[in-house]
């Protein structure tokens, strides 16, 4: 008999939709029971991950009574969740660590050539972005779920430096902006209380 609720752990499905150029990768397939009135009803949970290897990667989570059911619930929703990673050539845009419940993940950009140095989930997903050159180092929970949305949430902080001197130029020009209205506001004030004071002046001395 096999393990009940236990997880069924087999090699990572990796499969390219040759109909919109999409990379799906199974990560995990996990068999759960649920107690019922008459016994134990069985049901599988799927991580899959989906990305054009060009820059672009998404992942989702399906639920169903069946294995292939549950991997096409998965790929749908990892399409629908898919987002632009900033890279560098072919590393990412800088160092970062993610975090996401008890999972770290520290990714460090390499140099070409260095390859993907990343296991289980995190390289399924940086596989799906293609990124092919960068060094990560998976800490704390290895939950497949965990180092999914920890990597998923680390590559969607990254930020290329152009958009962050744009960012910041953006932030710089609308404080100095406000800086000169308020000056104006402050010097429209004081007028008005100079010219209050003047006509209450004229007033007292006639």
């Amino acid at each position: 008999m096999g393990q009940r609720g236990g997880r069924d752990r087999g090699p990572r499905r990796d499969r390219r939709d040759d109909g919109d150029e999409l990379i799906e990768k199974v990560v995990d397939i996990n068999r759960v029971s649920k107690v019922v009135k008459g016994g134990r009803r069985f049901s599988f949970t799927a991580i899959v991950v989906v990305g054009d290897g060009k820059g672009r990667v998404g992942f989702g989570f399906g639920r169903a009574n069946e294995v292939p059911e549950a991997i096409r619930k998965g790929g749908v929703i990892a399409r629908r969740s898919m987002f632009s990673v900033s890279m560098r050539g072919t590393t990412i845009a800088h160092d970062h660590i993610a975090k996401f419940k008890a999972s770290k993940v520290v990714m460090r950009a390499a140099s070409p050539g260095t390859g993907l140095i990343a296991g289980g989930p995190a390289r399924a997903v940086l596989e799906a972005a293609g990124i092919s050159d960068v060094l990560t180092k998976s800490i704390g929970s290895n939950n497949p779920v965990n180092v999914v949305r920890a990597t998923i949430e680390g590559l969607r902080a990254l930020r290329a430096p152009d958009q962050v001197v744009a960012r910041r130029r953006r932030l710089a020009e609308a404080t100095a902006e406000r800086l000169v209205q308020q000056r104006a506001q402050a010097a429209a004030r004081a007028k008005q209380v100079a010219a209050a004071a003047a006509a209450a002046a004229a007033g007292a001395g006639a």
